[in-house]
């Protein structure tokens, strides 16, 4: 569990990069099939899809971190926890509406995240390895 902090850093970055977007477009207004090669030049140069996308590449090496230290089906589950940011986010920045199915899919997120939690993890470094258990490892392109 000592992991947790860099997962829920991962899941808040992620969550943040959406937002940052979302505020991106809403800047720029809808696209139209005539305005849509001019409209990617504006897209690609709005600060908010900059920031957006800059978020996304922190977010991922923090993910890629993780990943070296825990393993996929512990860490990858949480990241369905930006589903649960991102709606309440949307909610208090950009006033979307929060109906009851939505708190019911997210009150399932949130169970189905604290199973995951709950079932521990392991982390590479405290998984014995193959060889140390003795199994014999085979080498591509040689000849046993």
């Amino acid at each position: 569990m000592k992991y947790i902090v860099f997962i829920l850093f991962t899941v808040l970055t992620n969550a943040a990069a959406q937002v940052m977007l979302k505020q991106g477009m809403l800047s720029l207004g809808p696209f139209t099939a005539d305005t849509f090669i001019a409209r990617i030049f504006q897209v690609v140069f709005n600060p908010w899809v900059f920031a957006g996308l800059a978020t996304f590449v922190i977010s991922m090496v923090s993910h890629l971190y993780v990943l070296s230290k825990v393993e996929l089906s512990f860490a990858y589950p949480f990241l369905s926890l930006a589903y649960v940011a991102v709606a309440v986010f949307a909610y208090f920045v950009f006033h979307e509406d929060l109906n009851a199915w939505r708190i019911a899919g997210i009150g399932f997120i949130c169970v189905g995240t604290i199973l995951i939690a709950q079932s521990g993890m392991s982390s590479h470094e405290e998984q014995p390895s193959l060889e140390a258990a003795g199994a014999k490892t085979a080498k591509i392109g040689s000849a046993s």
